[in-house]
Parts: C-alpha cells; structure tokens; sequence
C-alpha cells in the first residue's frame, strides 16, 4: 500500500473508531445519534438558524436522501423542522427549533470533554490503530491539501 493509502486509512481508523465511542456515549448520555446531534450543531451554528437539506447533507456526509431521511427523524423529535425557500418554493430548509437549540447547548460541553477524552485515551483503547505514527499520516495528508 502507499504512503499516501495508508496515511488515509490510519486517519479514517481513528476516525471510525473515536466516532463509535461518541456514538454510543450520545446515544446512551442523551438519547440522541451523533449524525443527529451533527446535524442540529450545524443547524445551530448556521445563518438564521437553517440550511438546505443538501448543505446539511454535506456538512453531516450524507447523500440527499439519507438527509431527507434525517430530518425526518429530527422534525419527530422536535429537533428541526422543514421550511420551503420562499423565493422560489422548491428549496427544502432544514430549521432548527428551540428544543434544538437548547438540546445542543444542553450536550455542547459534556460532548467536547468526551471527545477530548476518547483522543487522549485512543492510544490505550485501540493499540491497533498505531497512533504513534498518526502525526506522520497528519504530515503526508498536509502536504496535498495546504
């Protein structure tokens, strides 16, 4: 494999393995998925409140169908709810309601203590994943994209 492949897959293996942990926490702490609380974050964070369901399928990774389908699920629980552009009634919004809001501000810093926990401990829990070189695959990933 390539120096390049393998800085990729190193990078994306941690990744995978630190979104898990943050997965389960979220969904076991706070009853919500980290693509659903993803995506209100970007919700919360966005001009007025609100961003075509194609932007948020972009930020969150998502195609437009899996987001569709996700705001689905965020407008069942109250988190969001679907808006038409009012210029010219085609584009669907993505809006984040106040329950939203208060659901982000409500996870916002216990989400960024566990998220700095499972990077300070990734070394521990997965010996695997070689993180010692990880600054490495950092360096060769760089490179391309500055």
């Amino acid at each position: 494999m390539g120096n390049l492949s393998s800085a990729w897959s190193q990078v994306a293996a941690v990744v995978s393995a630190v979104d898990a942990a943050l997965s389960k926490w979220l969904s076991d702490t706070h009853n919500v998925g980290l693509t659903d609380y993803n995506a209100i974050l970007h919700l919360s964070k966005a001009s007025g409140r609100e961003l075509r369901i194609n932007d948020l399928a972009h930020r969150v990774g998502l195609n437009q169908s899996s987001a569709t389908r996700l705001v689905g699920r965020l407008e069942a629980k109250g988190l969001a709810v679907r808006d038409t552009c009012p210029d010219d009634g085609r584009g669907v919004y993505a809006v984040i309601t106040d329950h939203g809001v208060n659901v982000v501000n409500a996870i916002g810093e216990s989400y960024e203590n566990k998220l700095g926990e499972l990077l300070g401990t990734a070394a521990q829990e997965h010996p695997h994943l070689n993180l010692v070189d990880l600054d490495g695959a950092f360096g060769t990933i760089r490179k391309l994209i500055s």
